[in-house]
């Protein structure tokens, strides 16, 4: 019997074949990578190769308004939301009062309610003619608006505040997952070294949280320039409103696609500068102490002031308009279910679930594909491949339409010439269209979620999964995808959630004859008609908050070592 020992050429031909398998997974990475860019590119070529050239005149007339405006709001959105999703996250997670296991829940309500929704109800409720406005002049005897004061609600305060209130989630998802995950040692030696709760969590949990507050931030952000339908019905002038103004009134897709470059560079910016100030920073759990997180029971004043800091924000997002919704939805139900009404729910479910499905799949093979080590290029083609959130979805309409029509019409060109068969459209104007338009768009929420989870994880992980002979495939089926079950589950309510609101895109490129809820509701709420549009936008709501339960249960029970805890507290009982 022979024994071999292994030498430098066996060693050499392991490295060999282990460079081979992460190459291989760069090139797949890269592929699926540039299809996802496709309709970027296409988006890119109007731009630079206009058939006529209004920019001298958007720079001379609306384009100063048009930057100074979504600026504005921006910040405005983006400071409210940091601040209600981080705040709102750390007293359900790291605190105890009044009703706080209740809301770890509520607190993810208003995810799964339209922002132009909830324009629509409080214009209703707050402008002139709104029931509000009707009782004060009644109690305090005013005859006309020249008698008092009341803050204009179709205005860019209006339109912060209506986005805040459902935009904040985002970062409450992310910030909840990231506290959760922290280890209490950290926390504690934070506390024996004299600092007290507020600065052991501005100067400790805080940064350990970074990276995900950043990622929520920044879905906020790019949710808040794609907007259209709260800033059309506030008459907010912002990038996005300019760009159908362009587009559809205008009649100038070169035009639109222009302004939607700028867009895409302002983002771009972004992201490169928040990169740039975290270069060489990383966050890893290097212990293995995961117990119980300590939970600061709060009492008198403090419990009182947590209660009404989550309170306020479910109360305003989800609660109020969802029972203003709610009572036109009885009230006209049996007028609206009848008709094609369950064909809606159906196409906006189909559509969803396999958008987010997709997505994650894709996200997550991109994100480990950059882990392995693909090198710039596969890193410049991932994060161009997880820009389209930053494209208005009528814009990314326009960039699938144009390659799929080309190869249709390639298709067609070559049977009539070799058959004399016409083929007509094989992918546009199809369902397949509409879903790869669906996962170029929420791509973003997918990857950024992903890659903030495998971020929470050594990279000295993967160097022991080597040693034990592992793969990349086995290494991330067996090492990473358990320890980050909750940021994929994340990224799947988060596409799932938007997929069932998202409505440009679907009205551009949906096959004929083809509804969603979202495309129902729009054609009666763009005309204020909100009785007949309840029930509508109801299922819109009914459908992401089962999905947005199942994820709070999963995310609080996804911290590792709960398991164990739960059994030492048990025994600690016994």
């Amino acid at each position: 019997m022979e024994t071999y020992t292994a030498g430098p050429q066996s060693a050499l031909a392991a490295r060999a074949v282990r460079r081979s398998r992460v190459g291989g997974w760069t090139v797949g990475a890269l592929l699926v990578a540039g299809l996802i860019a496709v309709p970027l590119l296409a988006v890119f070529y109007l731009a630079l190769a206009p058939s006529e050239d209004i920019w001298p005149h958007l720079m001379s007339t609306v384009l100063p308004l048009y930057v100074s405006t979504t600026f504005g709001l921006m910040l405005g959105v983006g400071l409210c939301t940091l601040a209600i999703g981080v705040g709102t996250a750390w007293l359900v997670t790291m605190t105890r009062f009044p009703a706080s296991r209740l809301f770890e829940v509520a607190l993810l309500l208003p995810l799964a309610m339209p922002a132009y929704i909830v324009a629509y109800v409080y214009a209703d409720m707050l402008e002139y003619a709104g029931p509000v406005q009707g009782f004060l002049r009644q109690v305090f005897g005013w005859g006309s608006p020249r008698d008092y004061w009341f803050p204009e609600i179709r205005s860019l305060g209006g339109a912060i505040t209506m986005m805040s209130l459902v935009l904040y989630p985002y970062v409450y998802l992310l910030s909840r997952a990231a506290f959760l995950e922290q280890s209490v040692c950290v926390l504690e030696v934070s506390r024996t070294l004299g600092e007290n709760p507020w600065r052991s969590f501005f100067r400790v949990a805080l940064p350990l949280a970074r990276p995900a507050v950043v990622v929520g931030v920044s879905l906020v952000l790019m949710e808040t320039l794609n907007d259209f339908g709260t800033v059309d019905y506030f008459a907010v002038p912002t990038f996005t409103a300019g760009i159908y103004d362009v587009w559809l009134n205008m009649n100038s897709t070169s035009g639109a696609a222009q302004l939607a470059v700028v867009m895409l560079v302002v983002v771009l910016m972004l992201i490169s500068a928040e990169r740039l100030a975290r270069r060489g920073q990383r966050y890893h759990h290097t212990s293995t102490r995961y117990r119980a997180l300590p939970s600061a029971r709060l009492s008198g004043v403090r419990a009182l002031f947590a209660f009404l800091a989550c309170l306020l924000p479910v109360a305003f997002g989800f609660a109020l308009p969802g029972g203003v919704l709610l009572t036109y939805a009885l009230e006209t139900a049996p007028v609206t279910t009848g008709g094609n009404f369950l064909d809606y729910v159906v196409n906006s479910l189909t559509l969803s679930v396999g958008a987010a499905a997709l997505a994650v799949a894709i996200g997550l093979f991109l994100a480990y594909g950059v882990r392995l080590g693909g090198g710039p290029v596969l890193r410049a083609a991932t994060r161009f491949a997880g820009i389209g959130y930053a494209v208005p979805g009528a814009v990314l309409a326009i960039g699938v339409v144009i390659p799929f029509a080309g190869f249709d019409n390639a298709v067609d060109g070559l049977m009539r010439k070799t058959f004399g068969v016409s083929t007509g459209l094989v992918l546009s104007g199809t369902l397949f269209a509409l879903l790869f338009a669906y996962v170029v768009r929420f791509l973003a929420l997918s990857l950024g979620t992903i890659e903030a989870g495998l971020a929470r994880i050594t990279t000295g992980m993967d160097g022991a999964a080597r040693t034990l002979g592992l793969g990349p495939g086995r290494t991330l089926a067996a090492v990473h995808l358990p320890m980050m079950k909750g940021s994929i589950l994340t990224a799947a309510i988060l596409v799932f959630v938007d997929g069932m609101k998202e409505l440009p895109m679907t009205m551009l490129l949906r096959p004929f004859n083809f509804d969603t809820l979202a495309t129902y509701v729009h054609q009666f709420a763009s005309s204020e008609l909100l009785e007949e549009c309840a029930l509508g936008a109801l299922a819109i709501v009914a459908a992401g908050i089962l999905p947005v339960i199942a994820l709070s249960q999963t995310i609080r029970h996804s911290r590792p070592g709960a398991t164990a805890a739960k059994v030492g507290a048990a025994g600690a009982r016994r």
